[in-house]
């Protein structure tokens, strides 16, 4: 298998551009074009999920590629939303009406979406949703068994080492996130490799933020590989790592597609070289900034309530610096839920001030603090 996938949750729609989770005009014909596309140059796997444009993503799979192409020629990859189901009941109805939607009678790639330690404990275990797609796999209604997964290193690791039947695990991973102190791509890759499951990576280019790189950073991308795009360099990333069996791109259109097939039909890592101009890159775009944080952490050394502040006021940093490029996809806002359950939250700031008598930028960091936790506690998906 090829180690791009198609994923189908922002298609071409028909009409302005609208939100990818509730846009349902998709613009079949351009559809059609893109699945001729990527499979004509051999990649094959798909991933949609029931909520994805409002549920016609798994609609249009079934009308622009199930429909079209043998059953044996591609892998199709779905998710069941765990955010969504209160009642073991309401969990067979689902799958069995996800199998209809996509006309097919089984799925090879199987996901729980979308777990966080909450959700986990409320809503997953005691709707005993592993038990039953274990159950489905015995059937033969899925091939493979994972779960996309949005939370901590330690929830990850409780999770696989409670589900040895988990085969792979979906995580948001780039070159910008490797280190984060909230999305912490890389301390969850170790975790899942450590554990000997296999990683599929979504948000490689975090949600078009690395296809729209500052402009010296473009320059030298292309000095050094002429031709390679920036989205190429966040793709070629996450596909080089040990244990990445495939990297999702989100496309809209077909000149994304081209492009991306283009570069990924003979898929060459990164060097040691290039690997090293990419921290480099980070620290280039982590200068814009809407808070002037300069992320020294000293105001979280300072907090008596051990309040991550520079964690919640860098990503706040971030979603800024995606919105001001007309991006709406923050996968940060999956994560402040989590570190406020952990007691790491804005919200449970007194507003004593000793964060910004130590800040060397001389900011009022109790009312950044403020802004940025209620700013995500107001966005956040759940």
């Amino acid at each position: 298998m090829k180690k791009l996938g198609f994923g189908c949750m922002r298609l071409p729609v028909l009409g302005e551009s609208k939100d990818f989770m509730s846009a349902e005009d998709i613009d079949l014909a351009q559809f059609c074009q893109m699945v001729d596309t990527f499979m004509e140059r051999g990649f094959t796997y798909f991933d949609t999920s029931y909520v994805y444009h409002n549920g016609k993503s798994e609609v249009f799979l079934k009308e622009a590629l199930v429909k079209r192409y043998p059953r044996e020629s591609f892998l199709l990859a779905d998710k069941l939303p765990t955010f969504s189901i209160t009642r073991p009941e309401q969990v067979p109805v689902i799958f069995e009406e996800q199998l209809e939607r996509c006309g097919v009678s089984y799925f090879d790639y199987y996901l729980l979406h979308n777990i966080w330690e909450t959700n986990y404990d409320t809503n997953i275990v005691p709707c005993d949703e592993f038990g039953f797609a274990c159950r489905m796999k015995k059937e033969g209604k899925i091939r493979h068994l994972g779960m996309s997964f949005h939370d901590s290193p330690e929830t990850l690791d409780r999770i696989l080492t409670e589900h040895p039947e988990v085969e792979f695990v979906q995580i948001a991973l780039n070159y910008y996130d490797w280190d984060s102190e909230l999305v912490q791509s890389r301390r969850c890759y170790e975790v899942i490799r450590r554990h000997n499951r296999q990683v599929i990576v979504m948000q490689p280019v975090k949600g078009g933020m690395l296809a729209q790189v500052p402009d010296d950073v473009r320059s030298e991308m292309e000095q050094m590989r002429p031709g390679m795009t920036p989205a190429s360099w966040a793709v070629r990333f996450a596909a080089g790592l040990e244990g990445v069996i495939v990297v999702l791109s989100g496309m809209s259109n077909l000149q994304q597609i081209e492009d991306n097939t283009s570069y990924m039909q003979e898929f060459l890592p990164l060097s040691r070289q290039e690997q090293d101009f990419l921290k480099k890159a980070v620290e280039v775009m982590k200068q814009s900034k809407t808070v002037a944080c300069s992320q020294c952490k000293k105001c979280d050394a300072a907090c008596p309530k051990n309040i991550h502040i520079s964690d919640i006021l860098g990503t706040y940093n971030t979603i800024m610096r995606q919105r001001e490029q007309g991006l709406d996809v923050n996968v940060e806002l999956n994560y402040y839920r989590p570190l406020k359950r952990r007691q790491h939250g804005g919200d449970i700031c007194d507003g004593c001030g000793k964060c910004s008598e130590v800040c060397p930028m001389q900011l009022d960091v109790v009312r950044e603090l403020k802004h940025a936790s209620e700013f995500q506690d107001e966005h956040s998906f759940w």
